[in-house]
């Protein structure tokens, strides 16, 4: 019998049990890797668990008559997803070497210790990372670079930074969810059916409130906790370590202002950052001679190699320094491509773990019960609200908590008269500003190596990306329940089985 004369494979339909069990496994092995391993669970442990549980779902898959070069080809396509994000963390890791060995991240500490006042500077952090996030549209550029220095300038001036990087991710998802260069903004438009302008005025009955809030808390905690600050004289001794270090100008910030103006000119996001972070290794040997030299420890006269060695090892393992100040060390030592690598493989395990879950039926036969069970206008407001958070932390990637939830709801809401405004504001509430909550989401490994927080420590703060899916479940308890047929379209597209 040829090939070509085989009987079709009998494929099953997962069981409500096939969906359960992947879920069960991952929560049982994440909830080992914190308990023996605490706030080190990222560097290695939770990677280790995304990647046993996407290997468990395979042999589910398996079970169900499907072939293992079909789960092997969904998992390159769950891969291949995440290749501009792999690009953006990468150059992400060399930017912060080269700004530091530049200058441009000390330049960016030392007139902000004398500008920005402890009692404020919480509520200022929103308010800056806010402002630059909606003038580019990119959270994750505004956080990988004016979030790098308030995060280190929190520790010199004696504020909390864990607070400070709750406020540098609830400024930065400001812009990430109401900027109209947003690329999950105009996402969470097109999936709905909406112009993004539309979108965007439907969106402002939850993200005022939302930031107002965040604002108000901000200020609160600024004035209580952060009165005294480092002190003067502590202060006094980090300004002279980091004038001592460099050349402090406002040359040094010249980085900063080319990637703020090819954010805003378009570039994409790893060309922008890359093209920062060799700008600013060129200008090292011009504005920073010593510090590259002591970086390469010569003492002879300078060659151009040593120029280049100082460039090339920055942007690969980051710059490191020492100047006998703990808070400055911490500050300069950091960056590098490699900083980078452990973040790339909880990426790359949360994502083949999603999309195995996804592609398979896995998650549809999940959500579809919730689907049916939502009587209320408010019930299934809830309910995609829900279904996008949950799959932020069981899929692990902000874009599928955007595209399956709306591919889910979007007939339903149709169905029962609801604009369409009220599912492209549900999603951007709870599966954009969620995402960087979750330490193996893509979003919050992200936000947590390059801010050097845990993503479970500021989480607590982070006050906009907390309130925004509340009040989405709020407004949509309030909005009254159509006489359509409920439920009677809301059967899910999933794979064909045979």
């Amino acid at each position: 019998m040829t090939e070509a004369d085989e009987p079709p494979r009998k494929i099953k339909e997962p069981s409500y049990a096939d969906g359960i069990a992947p879920m069960l496994l991952l929560v049982v092995l994440i909830a080992g890797a914190v308990a023996l391993f605490g706030l080190q669970a990222t560097e290695g442990p939770i990677q280790v668990a995304l990647i046993l549980a996407a290997m468990f779902t395979a042999l589910i898959i398996l079970k169900n008559g499907h072939p293992w070069e079909e789960i092997a080809e969904a998992g390159r396509k769950g891969v291949s997803s995440v290749v501009s994000a792999i690009f953006i963390l990468l150059s992400v890791g060399a930017l912060i070497g080269a700004w530091n060995m530049s200058g441009t991240i000390p330049t960016l500490v030392f007139y902000g210790i004398q500008i920005l006042s402890p009692n404020w500077f919480y509520l200022a952090s929103l308010v800056i990372c806010s402002a630059i996030s909606m003038g580019i549209g990119s959270s994750w550029t505004t956080a990988g670079t004016i979030g790098v220095g308030l995060t280190a300038l929190a520790t010199l001036a004696g504020v909390s930074p864990v607070i400070t990087a709750g406020a540098v991710v609830s400024g930065a998802y400001v812009g990430d969810k109401l900027s109209p260069l947003s690329e999950t903004t105009v996402l969470a438009a097109q999936l709905t059916g909406n112009d993004v302008y539309t979108h965007l005025r439907a969106q402002m009955k939850t993200s005022v409130p939302a930031f107002i809030l965040a604002a108000v808390l901000f200020g609160m905690i600024g004035l209580m906790d952060g009165s005294e600050g480092a002190g003067e004289a502590v202060i006094a001794s980090e300004l002279v370590a980091l004038d001592g270090l460099f050349h402090i100008t406002p040359l040094n910030l010249l980085p900063l202002v080319l990637l703020v103006t090819l954010s805003v000119l378009r570039v994409p996001a790893s060309l922008a950052i890359m093209a920062a972070a060799l700008f600013a290794g060129l200008m090292a040997p011009l504005l920073q001679s010593e510090a590259v030299l002591r970086f390469v420890g010569t003492d002879q006269t300078a060659a151009p190699w040593d120029y280049i060695k100082g460039i090339w090892q920055a942007l690969a393992t980051g710059y490191r320094t020492t100047s006998g100040i703990a808070e400055v060390d911490s500050l300069l030592s950091r960056g590098g491509m490699d900083s980078m690598l452990k973040t790339i493989w909880l990426i790359l395990g949360a994502l083949v773990f999603g999309t195995l879950l996804d592609e398979f039926g896995l998650l549809s036969k999940l959500i579809t019960p919730m689907l049916k069970a939502a009587r209320t206008s408010g019930q299934l407001v809830a309910s995609a609200a829900g279904t996008a958070i949950g799959l932020n932390i069981i899929a692990g990637d902000q874009y599928l908590a955007l595209v399956l939830p709306a591919r889910l709801f979007r007939r339903e809401f149709e169905a029962r008269g609801l604009p369409s405004t009220n599912l492209s504001r549900t999603l951007a509430d709870a599966g954009t500003v969620t995402s960087p909550l979750v330490p193996w989401n893509s979003c919050g490994a992200y936000m947590s190596a390059v801010l050097g927080v845990p993503t479970l420590l500021y989480l607590p703060f982070c006050f906009f990306n907390l309130a925004s899916p509340l009040l989405t479940v709020v407004v949509g308890a309030r909005m009254p329940t159509s006489a359509a047929r409920i439920g009677h379209n809301n059967q899910v597209p999933r794979r064909p089985y045979t």
